[in-house]
């Protein structure tokens, strides 16, 4: 019983630490585009926690980054790994993959702003498999 009990104890310390790791978003606005029937443009804020990255993924849109505060690293794959800081911008077409998303400290947070363009049906984020 004692080992069932701290098993459960570690997978929640895990569970959470996990937990804590992923961005905070936060959906700011979305518009449909009427000249481009069926497509929207969706604004959202990325929190990273201090050293927080997310997982390889890809959006299905035309993605817009402009970082407000901290600073983020960011890779496409192919691509080279950029550090942005305020007022610094980074772009990622429908196809590419975004491999590194990352708060570039581990003492500080990261926050960024997001402008995507995508189908209205598209769901924002896609992970890799």
């Amino acid at each position: 019983m004692t080992i069932k009990l701290v098993a459960l104890v570690l997978l929640g310390l895990v569970s959470s630490t996990a937990v804590a790791q992923e961005p905070k978003v936060t959906p700011l606005m979305s518009k449909d585009l009427p000249e481009s029937p069926g497509r929207e443009a969706l604004m959202i804020t990325v929190e990273h926690a201090p050293g927080g990255p997310s997982a390889i993924h890809r959006h299905n849109a035309h993605a817009f980054v402009y970082v407000l505060e901290g600073s983020v690293v960011m890779q496409l794959m192919g691509g080279q790994q950029v550090t942005l800081t305020p007022g610094q911008s980074f772009y990622e077409g429908p196809d590419d993959v975004h491999v590194v998303d990352r708060n570039a400290s581990s003492t500080q947070p990261a926050k960024f702003l997001v402008l995507l363009i995508k189908d209205k049906d598209a769901p924002p984020l896609v992970l890799a498999q």
